[in-house]
């Protein structure tokens, strides 16, 4: 019985397997479209990007910063007065 048993359920696979492996020549060309239309969608949007990164159409001439402009701004100091032992103490 545990043979019987065992060999349709192979069987079965079996056979699904196979007609898993045998798709249709439409559906086929059906999906390999739908793969195409993905990765070109995908390519757009990473032209679209490189574009973005590399810059070449912004014009930032209006941002520059004028060097002699720099003097009168206050250079800020960093605060190094932390201690570490502050950190494992408990009784804070």
């Amino acid at each position: 019985m545990k043979k019987i048993c065992l060999f349709l359920l192979m069987s079965t696979l079996g056979f699904s397997l196979l007609h898993a492996k045998n798709l249709s020549k439409k559906e086929e060309e059906t999906l390999k479209a739908k793969h195409v239309k993905e990765q070109m969608e995908r390519e757009k949007k990473f032209a679209k990007e490189q574009k973005f990164y590399q810059g070449k159409e912004y014009d930032l001439s209006a941002e520059k910063v004028d060097p002699k402009d720099l003097d009168s701004v206050h250079e800020i100091e960093p605060e190094n007065d932390f201690d570490m032992t502050d950190v494992y103490r408990d009784d804070i």
